[in-house]
C-alpha cells in the first residue's frame, strides 16, 4: 500500500489498518516459528506497510496540533 493511498484514509480508518496490520504481522511471525510460512518476504511488506500507516497517523497528528 503507497502512502498516497493512506493519505487519503480518516485517522479512524488508518487506527483500524494499524490494528489489522499488527494482528497480520504477529500471524505470520507465528507461522514462521513453528515453520509453516512459506513466503518469508511478506514479513518485511507487512513490517513496511505497517511503519507506512504509523507515519501518516504521525504525520495527522502533528498537522492537528499546529492548527
Amino acid at each position: 500500500m503507497k502512502a498516497k493511498e493512506l493519505r487519503d484514509l480518516s485517522a479512524e480508518e488508518l487506527n483500524e489498518k494499524e490494528q489489522e496490520l499488527g494482528r497480520e504481522l504477529f500471524n505470520l511471525r507465528f507461522q514462521k516459528a513453528t515453520g509453516q510460512l512459506g513466503n518469508t518476504a511478506m514479513l518485511g511488506k507487512i513490517k513496511k506497510d505497517l511503519a507506512r500507516v504509523k507515519t501518516v497517523l504521525n504525520e495527522l497528528q502533528i498537522s492537528s496540533g499546529e492548527s
